[in-house]
């Protein structure tokens, strides 16, 4: 599920709510989707010719599913539930050989500095593509390295990130997703992957997208 270098700019998506999931009829949601600077419908291939899948329709509005990770860096076992009255920045990530990720960890921490006291809690998930054995202090390295001071959590075989993105959905373009999450546990919007930096417009929408959320009443 690698891709070349992209860009990042975002498109609306039509709101999609289950009843149960919320009973305010004012809240508004958007995909934020990197794409190809080239692929200006946002859709894009993958090797095989197939359109890649860009579809939240099933995640946005919906409660965000539970956590089930190996093991926590920066902070004691969190869930979801313990972060409720909280906005929650769940970004998944890998290591230091992932351009992608080296340049989206500055907005990651900006976001933590910036809104951390005053109720976003980012949570970095971290999933393994290298060829070296998966341990704790491998993932250590990589978040000294990127400078991560938020909680971390080891997804060992992806298994939250196959229940949040890609279980049921083949032709995902990335696994590096991020997904916003509000006060009462709802994904409110969700970056389709790829790279985040500081400079990125979609790095700029989410920074409102959190002011935004912050303001919100539960």
């Amino acid at each position: 599920m690698r891709a070349p270098y992209l860009l990042a700019f975002f498109l609306p998506l039509v709101p999609t709510f289950s009843a149960c999931a919320t009973s305010r009829s004012d809240i508004t949601t958007t995909a934020l989707v990197a794409i190809a600077p080239t692929s200006g419908d946002g859709t894009g291939k993958s090797d095989d010719g197939k359109p890649f899948d860009n579809d939240v329709s099933a995640l946005v509005g919906h409660a965000a599913p539970v956590w089930t990770v190996d093991a926590w860096l920066n902070s004691p076992p969190l869930a979801v539930e313990d972060l409720r009255g909280r906005v929650v920045l769940v970004r998944w990530f890998m290591g230091t050989s992932c351009p992608m990720c080296s340049a989206t960890a500055p907005s990651l921490n900006a976001l933590h500095e910036k809104y951390g006291a005053r109720g976003l809690t980012v949570v970095g998930m971290y999933h393994h593509k290298d060829d070296d054995p998966l341990t704790p202090e491998l993932v250590r390295g990589y978040v000294d390295h990127f400078g991560f001071r938020f909680p971390v959590a080891i997804d060992r075989d992806w298994r939250t990130l196959k229940r949040y993105w890609v279980d049921g959905h083949e032709y995902r373009k990335f696994t590096s997703v991020s997904f916003l999450i509000d006060k009462r546990g709802v994904i409110r919007h969700v970056h389709l992957g790829g790279r985040l930096a500081p400079s990125d417009p979609a790095f700029k929408a989410i920074d409102g997208y959190v002011e935004a959320l912050l303001a919100e009443a539960l």
